[in-house]
């Protein structure tokens, strides 16, 4: 992902309104490892229940604003995430509900899928695979599995930005 500014991330956001994306805590940009990840993704320390996601799509960064469904004295049920699919980490994932975009968005029309918890992703495609992942072959075949990961990790998370946009 392409390194981006606290006002580029804030321009980017496009289901939320002006005041929103102004409120909107940003993460230390400084200590992101930018060329491991797919999309950045965090939750607001401020607000438990909102979270973001900025995602490249069609080279541009697009920014979501989500709101999670877990309350604070969350139940904890295992699933697997929509976006990295990873079939070791299922503890931590939780639905996250976005805005549509332009006038779908403003009569209250809402887009929902399960995400890891703390956005991680990322890191999760490129865990070593399991055994059954790639059967005995594991170094010839461990490289291919996380370059797979990552390719679907970002097409899954632009099409939900994609669907977002849509706005239907």
């Amino acid at each position: 992902m392409q390194p981006l500014t606290e006002k580029q991330l804030r321009a980017s956001f496009v289901n939320a309104s002006r005041r929103e994306a102004a409120q909107a805590t940003i993460p230390d940009l400084s200590t992101i490892d930018w060329d491991r990840l797919e999309y950045l993704g965090w939750r607001d320390r401020k607000a438990p229940l909102s979270a973001y996601a900025v995602v490249e799509l069609d080279g541009s960064p697009t920014g979501l604003l989500l709101r999670s469904t877990d309350s604070v004295k969350r139940v904890r049920r295992r699933a697997m995430c929509a976006w990295c699919e990873d079939v070791v980490e299922t503890a931590d994932v939780s639905l996250y509900v976005a805005r549509r975009a332009g006038a779908a968005g403003r009569r209250g029309n809402t887009i929902g899928t399960l995400i890891c918890t703390d956005f991680r992703c990322s890191r999760n495609v490129r865990r070593p695979p399991t055994r059954s992942e790639v059967g005995s072959d594991l170094e010839s075949m461990r490289e291919l599995v996380i370059e797979r990961r990552i390719a679907g990790l970002r097409e899954r998370a632009t099409a939900f930005a994609a669907e977002v946009l849509r706005g239907d």
